[in-house]
């Protein structure tokens, strides 16, 4: 037997096809039901990958007993909040407004007119039985109590939602008030910010990295250094297979949260390759190797996007997949190289994570290598032969639009074709199959496109993905998309205050209108556009892209300055703004023109933006009017729409460009 869940797209709503729960999606139609039956409604929001929501999937929503209450007193939706994050925004600000955390699953029960009375997350079995039969109760009998809470919270929300963004500007002395904020919070024992949890602070790493460009500061590379080693050495990082987990749960890495999310990965390879680029570090390197590998291998599905993670649990047993005892490396390897394998990876007899089992660490480098690269082989080929966790297949715009800039940037500046090929099959298959009459949608599943309309961040982070793909490949028509998705952005999610709501002005509306510049696990919406902006900007001359951006950054600066860690991106965007335009345009073919663009790609310069093509190749504004010199390739060096001479020597280039 199966509900109405069983024709979904979402692999999370699948997941729950076959529950006794009579779920809906959501819709119209299980609003007008509840109004209908006059019962309230119970929505659950989660995602595939999450523990707790499988936790409580088993023992809540496939329990009959269970199932019987909710269907004979509730009308119950269930949302993937990947594939509405809309949806969940709204609802996720009415339970930290309530309870003062949130998280998944997301357990929240409504009026039929959507207003938010009761919020939480994850409940027990009985806790929750509990909990139905104190709002049923309610409901019959204290109707107008719950619906008058109801109406308090949306009006409450409404008035902080829908506040505007008090300007702040972000000039160097703003970034260098956050820098020091960011190292009053550093970890300089483990690397990170602040105490366990510890999430990977993906955007504050590359705002430090580019503020280390723009300034030459050693602090904020210091920090990077620090983080980034200790988040590849730890148990975090997937030692034998490459890619990172979504979190680690104490201060030192050491054990993770097992989910592996696109966006986390997307944004590390990024992160990695720019570290790689300031300092040259094996490690750094070895690691963005490696997360392409991952992201391609392990993510990447039969149409040419990527999926969107791989699941927390194996069997519903956390680390099934990636814990190691003693025992299980000697019968892999034997006795003596288990033995030096134990002490390599920190497998302990008590373990490092539970019932005697260990996290693969990698605390130093192998004294021998290539005996190291064996033994690794063995154990990744050991553990392809275990069950292997679940993967979310559906395909989410703006984390794919990540992945595209970071595979895209990796293609370049590793020089691996195949990572700026697969960049570039995930940005063909984006515009087949998102691009809906001028629109983007959300979200596929298996080469069907979802229902689902895209928010801010997608326009951004595939905007910011199709700039970084046409710098790579200096094709026109990825900077023409991306100049078509930011009018469109323009148009629909800019604010009167000149920011952006994370939704459309045409899109669904909920009780509140979505809007966040708070920049957490990836980019908000906000800052995705605002980077992007930048980028189109100084890649085309258009200063109303440009000036866009700016009054949406001022509208950000007052968070990034006071809570940093809450808006690396943000930060980032600030530094981009602040040191550039500076545009180089390569003219001409050969090896000549592509040691002139290797060198600018080395730039550590936040603000530069390089294309290479012929002169005047048509849809590339840059390489227009810029003609060989002495039939020789060029490169030519513009700040702010003002240009030097153009240099056709490498050395030239580098005094031009400044370089560090």
């Amino acid at each position: 037997m199966t509900n109405r869940l069983a024709a979904a797209t979402s692999p999370y709503l699948l997941q729950h096809a076959d529950n006794p729960v009579d779920w809906w999606e959501w819709c119209d139609e299980a609003f007008a039901e509840a109004k209908r039956r006059d019962v309230p409604v119970l929505l659950s929001v989660g995602y595939a990958a999450c523990h707790w929501c499988h936790v409580m999937a088993h023992e809540s929503f496939a329990d009959p007993e269970v199932a019987a209450v909710l269907n004979r007193e509730f009308v119950a939706i269930k949302v993937d909040r990947e594939e509405r994050p809309d949806i969940d925004a709204v609802y996720m600000a009415a339970t930290t407004a309530m309870t003062g955390h949130g998280g998944w699953p997301m357990t929240c029960l409504l009026t039929p007119a959507g207003e938010p009375f009761f919020c939480g997350t994850y409940f027990p079995k009985p806790q929750f039985l509990r909990l139905l039969a104190a709002v049923t109760d309610g409901w019959q009998h204290r109707r107008a109590e719950l619906a008058g809470a109801g109406e308090r919270v949306v009006e409450a929300l409404q008035s902080v939602l829908g506040r505007p963004a008090a300007e702040q500007p972000l000039g160097p002395a703003e970034l260098d008030v956050a820098v020091a904020r960011l190292q009053q919070g550093y970890d300089a024992a483990n690397g990170g910010f602040g105490g366990a949890p510890k999430f990977p602070p993906s955007m504050v790493l590359e705002f430090l990295l580019r503020h280390h460009g723009r300034t030459g500061s050693q602090p904020a590379l210091q920090m990077v250094i620090g983080t980034c080693e200790a988040m590849a050495r730890g148990g975090m990082y997937d030692q034998l297979a490459g890619g990172f987990a979504r979190y680690s749960v104490d201060a030192e890495w050491v054990v993770p949260h097992f989910e592996k999310m696109l966006y986390d990965n997307a944004q590390l390879l990024r992160v990695y390759l720019h570290l790689w680029r300031a300092s040259r570090s094996p490690l750094a390197e070895r690691v963005a190797r490696e997360t392409a590998e991952f992201l391609i291998r392990d993510l990447g599905t039969p149409g040419g996007g990527f999926a969107s993670a791989l699941d927390a649990d194996t069997q519903g047993v956390e680390g099934l997949t990636y814990s190691w005892t003693p025992d299980q490396l000697a019968a892999v390897l034997g006795d003596q190289d288990a033995a030096r394998a134990a002490e390599l990876l920190s497998v302990t007899g008590p373990g490092t994570f539970e019932l005697g089992a260990s996290t693969l660490q990698l605390r130093t480098d192998p004294e021998d290598p290539q005996w190291w690269q064996q033994i690794r082989a063995r154990l990744a080929d050991e553990r392809s032969r275990r069950p292997q966790p679940a993967r979310d297949s559906k395909v989410i715009t703006a984390w794919n639009g990540l992945a595209i800039a970071g595979l895209a940037e990796a293609g370049a500046l590793l020089g691996e074709p195949r990572y700026l090929a697969a960049a570039e099959r995930c940005a063909e298959l984006l515009h087949r199959l998102h691009w809906v009459d001028g629109r983007l949608r959300r979200s596929s599943k298996d080469g069907t496109v979802g229902a689902a309309v895209a928010v801010a961040e997608d326009y951004g982070d595939l905007a910011e993905g199709l700039l970084a793909l046409h710098q790579a490949t200096g094709e026109p028509r990825w900077l023409a998309w991306a100049g078509e998705l930011l009018a469109v952005a323009l148009a629909h999610f800019t604010a009167p205050d000149g920011g952006f709501f994370d939704t459309a002005d045409d899109a669904e509306q909920l009780f509140s209108r979505p809007r966040d510049s708070s920049d957490n696990a990836a980019p908000s919406g906000q800052s995705a556009l605002i980077g992007a902006l930048i980028g189109y900007a100084a890649l085309t001359g258009r200063p109303e892209f440009r000036e866009a951006a700016d009054r949406a950054l001022a509208g950000s600066g007052e968070l990034a300055v006071r809570e940093p860690r809450f808006a690396g991106w943000a930060l980032a965007c600030a530094e981009a703004a602040l040191a550039g335009p500076l545009q180089v345009a390569v003219v001409g073919t050969g090896e000549p023109a592509a040691a002139l663009a290797e060198v600018a790609r080395q730039s550590l310069s936040p603000g530069l933006v390089l294309v290479a093509g012929d002169p005047d190749a048509p849809g590339v504004p840059l390489l227009a009017d810029r003609p060989l010199v002495a039939d020789q390739p060029a490169a030519y060096v513009c700040r702010g729409f003002v240009c030097d001479r153009p240099v056709t020597s490498t050395a030239d280039l580098l005094a031009a460009l400044g370089s560090r």
